[in-house]
């Protein structure tokens, strides 16, 4: 078997005792319908999908779910916190998710402001250390930092999700520095969440050794949102793979392919 087909069938990792194999998370927000949404999550390959549970449809029977369309029983779903800017909002909105779905493992986030929607980091981890208390398994999005990315661990959180660039920015990852100290600091599973706006953007993020990527916007704002989840799938299994290959050294001057002694 060569290498990268044994990457395909055997390069898992694990966060709360569960096993995957695809490293791309995606959401299932802004999409035009819920068909579209399947379609885009079955060209990703995606596993786990995240869902913002104060926008789930629990009111009207009538009315499309996301269920018939993206199968629970196939696909892990991942509640979150979207929405929320306090501690007390987020742990109610969990508790919620678990009496409703029985939900243990979810993506916790706890904002800041509207403007920037950047995590409010205080709250974050008081958020963090109530839910692990009661039996959660938090993955939690949290800044590009990595003295914040070691409290989460001390607080219980299973995976830490640090930000690449605002969320729905699209604008790449900002800070390569800080996320690569994230990965060497931590023995959670690293996963940039947050400023994914194209291929390259969440190659970078795995050539940088992260555990994986999550994203929405990149890919239900695309022209062709299920083109781009494919683009999204190769290019997180290209970082992957550029990851463990290991790259070349950096040199500040050229260094000829061929040698150039003994030339006619």
């Amino acid at each position: 078997m060569n290498a990268q087909a044994r990457i395909e069938t055997e390069d898992s990792w694990s966060v709360a005792g569960r096993t995957f194999r695809s490293r791309l998370i995606v959401g299932t927000g802004k999409y035009k319908d819920f068909e579209q949404n399947a379609a885009a999550v079955e060209a990703s390959g995606a596993e786990i999908v995240t869902v913002a549970v104060r926008r789930v449809n629990i009111s009207d029977p009538k009315a499309p779910m996301l269920t018939d369309f993206i199968d629970p029983k196939k696909i892990t779903y991942l509640p979150n916190t979207a929405g929320c800017f306090t501690a007390e909002d987020a742990i109610r909105t969990l508790r919620l998710a678990r009496e409703a779905g029985g939900w243990d493992l979810v993506k916790l986030e706890v904002l800041g402001e509207a403007r920037t929607l950047y995590p409010n980091m205080v709250e974050t981890i008081r958020a963090t250390e109530v839910l692990a208390r009661e039996g959660f398994k938090p993955m939690v999005y949290c800044t590009d930092d990595p003295i914040a990315a070691k409290q989460l661990e001390d607080a219980g959180a299973v995976a830490v999700m640090p930000l690449g660039a605002p969320i729905g920015s699209g604008l790449g990852l900002q800070n390569r520095v800080t996320i690569r100290l994230i990965v060497e600091g931590t023995k959670l599973p690293v996963l940039v969440d947050a400023g994914v706006g194209t291929a390259s953007d969440a190659a970078v993020a795995m050539e940088l050794g992260c555990t994986g990527v999550l994203m929405n916007t990149a890919i239900a704002e695309a022209k062709d949102p299920v083109l781009m989840a494919r683009a999204m799938k190769a290019s997180v299994e290209a970082g992957r793979m550029a990851y463990l290959a290991g790259r070349m050294g950096r040199r500040m001057y050229a260094d000829p392919s061929s040698p150039l002694a003994g030339l006619i």
